[in-house]
């Protein structure tokens, strides 16, 4: 799915635009070159004024347009990293989710992109943008067209049209609306509606002629051609499958060029002429070795690995003292709690306060694992503790004690902390309990929640620790997703 320049203007730079038109253009030498400027002046200096992560997954999509696959790869961890840990919202979030969707299903991710994909739809119906709105249900239709084409299932084919034909209705005139309508002819014709698809893929092509729009040409073509292919018209097929095929090319389109490729090459064999078959077949099988075929099984669970891999890195550039820091999510480790916690206990005795120890586990951790895989169970775990973050005071102590297991020292001294631990322990478990999983589950699996044991005293780290266990294992067996406290006697009334 293509962007109007317009609608991007708000939330992309004009140089990373400009690579986008010049390929949607097939002025591949000039993008090329473009983005080589882009590269060499680094994602660390987009202005604060974008939207990071929407900057950085769209470049992600051009280096994976131009065939620079490692660096596309780069560029969506980061990107995806750079999601906020709050549910995304707004305008720019929306064409983010979307384009992450279009990534996705470029390698063949179809169950994460069309979570992803509804996702969008959902941020962007919130923002109230219309042409985010038209964007994201025009992405999310055509790709369903083609989950339609390979699988033939009526229901497929309905829901392509119905999101294709909001998206046109919803767009202002242009590149979105164009695609629009021939993703909607598409999904017509899958249904047997042969004379309205007509009529919309006509309508498509004549106003992409004259806008030059290769993409919605291409899509445009391949109803045309299975139209003539359903009239027993091949030759007039075969016509519109080349060009369906040169459109796919001019935008360096992989996908479509894989797919309408190996298309030409069936209505070629239809026609007897076996010369013109193997040469649409050389296309489809040239396009495959240089992207999909290689990626398609590997790339969802490298894309998860590497955005874990940068945020450890990131974090840990931060961190003064490494040794007491957890890699993966950036917290104190269970050393750096051995080490920090007695002297803060020993100044709250001097002040006659007692802290609280806060103890929480994630419930069913191990079927997020065994489900969805341990790359995303260590992305929970980051999530988990950018919550803890975001839930706790900037004086509390928070560590990653081992596993999926976190600890929280309270030691508020300016205050009279009496009620502190019940107050944050409760927020904390209703923050994750709240938080929008989809983008790291895909709704693969249950989304997590935390049991959480809190106790209170002048003790040792030790003692509390036990304590604080103890009521853990209260609140499991209570049946999870809760807060219990048990009392220890060496705090003060």
């Amino acid at each position: 799915m293509q962007l109007d320049d317009q609608l991007l203007a708000g939330h992309i730079p004009a140089q990373d635009r400009r690579v986008r038109l010049l390929l949607d253009s097939g002025r591949l030498q000039e993008a090329e070159a473009a983005f080589d400027e882009l590269v060499a002046v680094g994602s660390d200096l987009v202005d604060s004024q974008w939207c990071r992560s929407a900057v950085l997954v769209h470049r992600a999509s051009l280096a994976w347009r131009l065939g620079r696959l490692s660096l596309a790869l780069e560029l969506v961890s980061e990107g995806w990293t750079e999601m906020d840990v709050q549910s995304p919202s707004g305008a720019s979030a929306a064409y983010t989710v979307s384009m992450l969707g279009y990534l996705l299903e470029a390698v063949g991710r179809r169950g994460s992109a069309r979570t992803l994909f509804a996702l969008s739809i959902e941020v962007a119906r919130n923002s109230e943008d219309s042409d985010a709105l038209a964007y994201c249900l025009g992405s999310a239709g055509i790709a369903r067209g083609f989950h339609a084409d390979d699988s033939g299932d009526r229901a497929d084919f309905i829901a392509a049209r119905d999101l294709c034909a909001e998206a046109e209705s919803v767009a202002r005139a242009g590149r979105i609306q164009r695609s629009s309508k021939a993703g909607k002819a598409s999904a017509l014709a899958g249904l047997g509606e042969q004379e309205d698809a007509e009529a919309a893929a006509r309508e498509a092509l004549s106003q992409a002629s004259r806008a030059q729009d290769y993409f919605t040409a291409a899509l445009a073509n391949r109803v045309l051609s299975g139209l003539r292919r359903e009239q027993h018209r091949l030759e007039e097929a075969r016509a519109h499958a080349h060009n369906a095929l040169d459109g796919a090319q001019m935008v360096n389109a992989t996908s479509l060029t894989m797919r309408f490729s190996w298309y030409l090459a069936t209505i070629c064999a239809e026609l007897g002429d076996p010369a013109a078959e193997a040469a649409a077949l050389r296309v489809s099988v040239q396009a495959g070795q240089t992207s999909v075929k290689l990626l398609s099984e590997s790339l969802g669970q490298a894309l998860e690995q590497r955005r874990v891999a940068i945020q450890a890195r990131r974090m840990a550039l931060e961190a003064q003292e490494a040794a007491l820091r957890d890699p993966l999510t950036g917290l104190i480790n269970r050393l750096g709690l051995e080490r920090l916690a007695p002297p803060m206990l020993d100044r709250c005795a001097t002040n006659g306060r007692a802290p609280w120890l806060v103890l929480l586990d994630v419930d069913w951790f191990k079927d997020v694992n065994d489900i969805a895989g341990h790359p995303v169970g260590d992305v929970v775990l980051q999530e988990v503790a950018n919550l803890l973050l975001r839930e706790c005071r900037s004086g509390d102590l928070i560590c990653r004690w081992a596993g999926d297991e976190f600890v929280i020292l309270l030691v508020d001294e300016s205050e009279d902390s009496r009620g502190a631990g019940p107050t944050v322990a409760e927020r904390i478990r209703a923050a994750v309990d709240s938080h929008d999983w989809r983008l790291v589950l895909g709704g693969v699996t249950t989304p997590p929640t935390v049991s959480i044991g809190i106790t209170r005293g002048q003790s040792d780290l030790q003692q509390l620790f036990a304590n604080a266990d103890i009521a853990l294992y209260q609140a499991k067996r209570a049946g999870r997703n809760r807060v219990a406290s048990i009392p220890n006697s060496g705090a003060p009334n």
